[in-house]
């Protein structure tokens, strides 16, 4: 039996707690196949279970990370065999059972998608679950009938799920217009093709009527709360937001206005049990649609041991980009 290095939480007198120590295969979870894990990456949500945030995890110790990429090292399934490279992203993996934070991982293979051609797996875990969720959003707007050339807002566009859909927005031909607090990452943004700005605050301020001036086509949002219901009375005629996140809060207070007077459309993003094939077609998308040197200037890569101390930076906002943590020793 084999022993590798893994971040395991703890709880005690309802605090949580993590160390970097040896995990045995004896201790994985069960699963058709075991992969080794060359990289995982920080999310929003990762803060949130290495805080003990939202109580996303119940049952400890506990291995988090809720994506991860690596290579096939067992498999009892004849979809995957020994040296594919594979991404896991979502399925409550990190969460319900133990995730990427790990030399090793063990999951079902229905939870696996192969690495696509031309990536490592070190950029696909660049993209990770923010990079899966800003593809999964492109495509919603698609699918309702956004055309290139369109006026598109990203809010929280310095962050993970904000920096992708920029990248990906601008390369497909959209105009983008970016909102941020922070203006120090204006170039930044600029570099992955976003056009205009707007301040986050100019947002943040709940609606005093039911419609305001038509000025997005669509929006891809990750803040929720008060910047949604706003954007909301600001679509155009039959635009689209497609909603993926709620780091500015859950509530969301609004009328049926925008609805009935402009045919709105509010796009609830899932990527965490997305079906399999559209999974393979946003992986697919991503292949083609994100450039890849746009991919390397919003990555920075960070050991295992230093997870924790940037868990309470994403949460506060003060992460750029995407952090891809390596899990070579």
């Amino acid at each position: 039996m084999g022993e590798f290095k893994g971040l395991v939480l703890r709880e005690a007198d309802g605090k949580v707690t993590y160390t970097v120590e040896t995990i045995g295969d004896a201790d994985l979870p069960p699963g058709e196949v075991t992969v080794a894990v060359d990289y995982s990456t920080l999310n929003y949500k990762d803060g949130m279970i290495l805080n003990g945030i939202g109580r996303l995890v119940r049952k400890y110790p506990h291995v988090p990370g809720i994506d991860f990429a690596g290579t096939v090292e067992h498999s009892q399934s004849p979809d995957y065999k020994v040296g594919d490279q594979v991404i896991l992203t979502g399925w409550r993996v990190g969460e319900v059972t133990w995730g990427g934070y790990a030399q090793k991982a063990r999951v079902k293979a229905n939870q696996l998608v192969h690495l696509p051609d031309g990536f490592s797996t070190k950029q696909a875990m660049a993209i990770g679950t923010a990079g899966f969720t800003a593809m999964l959003a492109v495509m919603a707007l698609e699918d309702h009938g956004l055309k290139p050339g369109a006026e598109v807002l990203v809010t929280g566009a310095a962050g993970g799920v904000g920096s992708v859909s920029v990248a990906l927005l601008a390369r497909l031909g959209y105009r983008v217009t970016a909102s941020t607090g922070r203006p120090e990452t204006h170039d930044y943004l600029k570099s992955l093709g976003a056009a205009a700005f707007i301040d986050r605050a100019e947002l943040a301020k709940a609606p005093t009527r039911p419609l305001d001036s038509e000025k997005w086509t669509g929006a891809i949002d990750s803040v929720g709360g008060t910047t949604l219901a706003t954007l909301m009375t600001q679509l155009a005629y039959r635009g689209s937001v497609a909603s993926c996140g709620l780091a500015g809060g859950s509530d969301l207070s609004l009328t049926v206005v925008p609805f009935l007077l402009r045919g709105v459309n509010l796009l609830g993003i899932d990527s965490v049990m997305c079906p399999i094939d559209r999974r393979r077609a946003a992986w697919q998308r991503l292949a083609h649609d994100l450039p890849k040197d746009k991919l390397d200037a919003i990555t920075q890569t960070i050991p295992l041991e230093s997870a924790g101390e940037w868990a309470g930076r994403i949460l506060k906002g003060g992460v750029r980009g995407r952090l891809v943590i390596a899990m070579t020793t």
